[in-house]
């Protein structure tokens, strides 16, 4: 079936009927869903034969654009956690560790060219974790610019807040290097960041199977860091692993804890209490599995990898049982996570894992965009919302896996066919 609807333009709203409209909240599907929209927004949805009011369409228009009756639309997808100054799909140790010496230049250089590959995979707004570079603060201004090249909505935090001398140098700037935890969060918003990265915590440590370092931030310090945050309109999220680190940026008020490894099942109820978002980030552990004779790791590491990635799968399930918001985030950028790809490699493994489908396409589209409040609507298919989304004959609610699928993206009413013809290089 042909499902290259025309494009859209102010003058020129588009009328489509799909059998299947996935709205982007975690309510059911609409059945013979009518949509009109043109470059800018959404104008109206209709279900079960609903259709549109003769006044917002074009003169004289009598029938749909394109009547898809075996086809599904979709929201655009949301990778919440990425770094675009990274290139994951480089397996390499030495060739990464190279690409990490270059300049800010040549960081935005590689970044820019990843941005119009993620639109065409249906991937269409990022919500970037980090960099010092400046790489993302100067993307997050080109995406919301007139007349900006093909990208996806791009929103960062610039430097991330980290204690010198603990993890996170290559991505991020001292706590140290200010008076109070405030200047330093002012220092953050007077750069451009759209929220607070902070870094309360290591990593997980595979030789052992855990996390062995002690948390980097106190809960005081992470929670001056969230109050000044929301005194000045920006929300936080936190990189946290580790039963110990975990708790502390709950208590502390934190709007999303990253990654997660290790949570208990009393730190999910609270999460759950709290409204604290997770986005749980299982793709670059399972890239190190996938890949354990190129990264070097022996049996001890690959059984220390699947024990954390079986316990971090429960939780997962359990997470969603108690009705935690969870938000799907890839970590592109990591070894082994291509930007894109990575992101549908997250939702495929979020539904290993235990998601029903229809449960995972809300992670990557709705729950975000409720949670986290970006500057543009985006993630729901709703009049008033972006006109950004996935037209597929392969149906999502079967298996996420279908999003590999040949598919077509709208993009603010531009039209792209897409499927599964992009390789990892330089993603």
């Amino acid at each position: 079936m042909n499902l290259l609807p025309p494009a859209a333009t102010r003058a020129h709203p588009v009328w489509l009927r799909v059998g299947t409209l996935l709205d982007g909240s975690a309510g059911p599907p609409l059945r013979n869903a009518h949509i009109v929209y043109d470059c800018d927004e959404i104008k109206f949805v209709g279900a079960d034969g609903r259709t549109p009011p003769p006044e917002i369409l074009r003169p004289g228009q009598t029938a749909p654009d394109l009547d898809a009756p075996e086809a599904t639309l979709l929201p655009g997808l949301t990778d919440a956690h990425a770094h675009l100054f990274l290139e994951g799909g480089e397996m390499d140790p030495a060739k990464r560790a190279a690409y990490l010496r270059q300049t800010p230049a040549e960081f935005l250089a590689h970044a820019r060219a990843r941005l119009a590959p993620l639109v065409r995979l249906g991937i269409t707004a990022v919500r970037d974790a980090g960099d010092r570079h400046g790489v993302g603060l100067t993307l997050q201004k080109l995406s919301s610019e007139p007349g900006r090249p093909l990208m996806p909505f791009v929103e960062s935090p610039g430097a991330a807040i980290f204690h010198r001398g603990r993890y996170g140098a290559f991505m991020a700037g001292a706590i140290e290097d200010y008076p109070t935890p405030r200047a330093c969060v002012e220092a953050r918003i007077a750069a451009g960041a759209g929220r607070i990265k902070l870094i309360p915590t290591g990593i997980i440590n595979f030789k052992a199977g855990a996390v062995t370092s002690e948390p980097q931030m106190t809960v005081e310090e992470i929670a001056q860091l969230g109050a000044a945050a929301k005194s000045l309109g920006r929300q936080t999220f936190a990189h946290a692993s580790g039963d110990t680190g975990i708790e502390r940026v709950i208590m502390a008020g934190v709007d999303s804890v990253e990654h997660g490894y290790f949570v208990t099942d009393d730190q999910l109820a609270l999460m759950r209490d709290r409204q604290t978002a997770w986005v749980p980030t299982f793709a670059p552990l399972q890239a190190q599995l996938d890949h354990t004779a190129a990264l070097g790791w022996d049996a001890a590491v690959q059984d220390n990898l699947r024990r954390i990635l079986d316990d971090h799968a429960s939780s997962l399930a359990k997470a969603h049982a108690l009705g935690v918001i969870i938000v799907a985030g890839s970590d592109a950028g990591s070894c082994g996570v291509p930007h894109g790809l990575g992101l549908l490699r997250e939702l495929e493994l979020l539904e290993r894992a235990g998601l029903p489908p229809l449960a995972v396409i809300h992670t990557a589209t709705g729950a975000g965009a409720a949670r986290f409040v970006y500057q543009e609507k985006f993630g729901r298919i709703a009049p008033g919302w972006r006109s950004r989304f996935i037209l597929t004959c392969h149906s999502s609610l079967d298996t996420v896996a279908n999003l590999r699928q040949p598919r077509t993206v709208v993009f603010d009413g531009d039209v792209f066919s897409a499927g599964e013809n992009a390789g990892p290089a330089g993603l």
